[in-house]
C-alpha cells in the first residue's frame, strides 16, 4: 500500500478510485445526460461564472500578469457558450466503451477480441485556462474515467464554481459527485503528493509549459502524457481538401492565438503549393495574420511581397 501519511491529497485519491469503479458502470445514457446536464447548469450560472472570473482577472490585472496570460484566464459569454456546444458534441460522440474490435479465433478454438474499457483515475495538471476545466471533465466521463484536477492559483475560484456545476450535475444522474474532483489547495507541494499516488491514478497529463511537463516526466511514479508545449505544425498534403483545409488553418491559428497549442507553421506539400500558399495569405491576410515564408516558398509568394 501507499506509505505516506494520510493527507488531503491520498483521500482525495481515494474517493476518485472509488468513483471509477461506479464510473466504469455508467451507462451510456448516464454519460449523455450528465453531460447536457453540466451544459445546461453552466448556461444558467452563466453571470455567476462571470462574476467570478471577472474579479479573479481584476486581481490578476494589479500582479502585473502578462495580456496573453490574462487572455487565457478570461471567460466571456462567447468562450462559455463555445464549451457548452462542445459539451453537446461530446454527448452525441458514439460511446467508445465497450466497443469490441480485432476479433479472431486462435487455431485452439479460442475467440480473442479486443474491448475498449476505461483506464480508470486521470489526474490534469494544468495553468490558467478554465476552459480545460470542462473539457477534459466532459472526455474524461464520456469515456468512464474518474478525473483530478489541478488548476492554476490565479483561476481557483472560476475552477471551483465549474467544479461545483459538474459536480452537481453527477449527483443529478446517479453518478458520484467525487468522480470529477479539484485540487484547492495551491501549495506545490500537492503536486508532490500527486505524483507518488500510482496506486490510485492511471494517467497523468501535465498541461502548461516546458518545466511543469520536465517535472513531471522526472518525479512521477504514475505514466505521463506530456504535449502542447508549443511550436505546432500543419501539413497540408497534395490530397487534402484545399478549402477545408483554409478554414482548420483560420482555426487553429486565430481562434485563440495566445494558447499553447495555437498553430505555428504549415508544412505543404510543393505539388500544390503553388496553388495553396497565395490562397491561405489572401484567406488570413483579414485576421491579422503575418507569415514567415521559408525560401524554396518565396517563388509562389511574389505577388504579396514588397517589390
Amino acid at each position: 500500500m501507499n506509505n505516506q501519511v494520510d493527507s488531503p491529497i491520498l483521500t482525495l485519491c481515494q474517493n476518485a478510485r472509488r468513483a471509477s469503479l461506479d464510473l466504469a458502470l455508467a451507462t451510456s445514457d448516464q454519460k449523455v445526460a450528465c453531460l447536457y446536464t453540466i451544459a445546461s447548469e453552466m448556461q444558467k450560472r452563466m453571470d455567476a461564472i462571470l462574476e467570478v472570473n471577472e474579479k479573479e482577472i481584476q486581481t490578476a490585472r494589479q500582479s502585473s500578469l502578462t495580456p496573453a496570460m490574462l487572455d487565457r484566464m478570461t471567460l466571456t459569454p462567447k468562450r462559455i457558450n463555445e464549451m457548452i456546444n462542445s459539451l453537446h458534441e461530446v454527448a452525441q460522440f458514439d460511446d467508445p466503451i465497450g466497443v469490441v474490435s480485432d476479433s479472431h479465433i486462435l487455431p485452439n478454438g479460442l475467440q480473442l477480441s479486443k474491448m475498449r474499457v476505461p483506464l480508470g483515475v486521470i489526474a490534469v495538471i494544468y495553468e490558467s485556462r478554465p476552459n480545460v476545466t470542462v473539457e477534459v471533465a466532459s472526455l474524461t466521463l464520456k469515456t468512464g474515467n474518474a478525473l483530478i484536477l489541478r488548476g492554476g492559483s490565479e483561476t481557483l475560484a472560476t475552477n471551483m464554481i465549474l467544479v461545483a456545476v459538474i459536480q452537481e450535475a453527477l449527483q443529478k444522474v446517479g453518478l458520484p459527485s467525487t468522480a470529477v474532483q479539484y485540487i484547492e489547495n495551491p501549495d506545490r507541494n500537492c503536486i508532490n503528493q500527486l505524483l507518488a499516488m500510482y496506486e490510485y491514478i492511471d494517467l497523468l497529463i501535465p498541461r502548461g509549459g516546458n518545466a511543469l511537463q520536465q517535472f513531471c516526466r522526472k518525479n512521477s511514479t504514475i505514466p505521463v502524457i506530456t504535449g502542447g508545449i508549443g511550436i505546432c505544425h500543419l501539413y497540408v498534403d497534395e490530397t487534402a481538401d484545399l478549402e477545408a483545409s483554409l478554414k482548420v488553418i483560420q482555426n487553429a491559428k486565430v481562434q485563440r492565438p495566445t494558447v499553447c497549442n495555437a498553430l505555428d507553421t504549415v508544412l505543404v506539400h510543393q505539388k500544390i503549393a503553388k496553388e495553396f500558399l497565395p490562397k491561405l495569405i489572401r484567406y488570413l491576410q483579414s485576421d491579422g495574420v503575418s507569415f514567415r515564408a521559408a525560401e524554396n516558398a518565396m517563388p509562389f509568394l511574389m505577388e504579396f511581397t514588397p517589390p
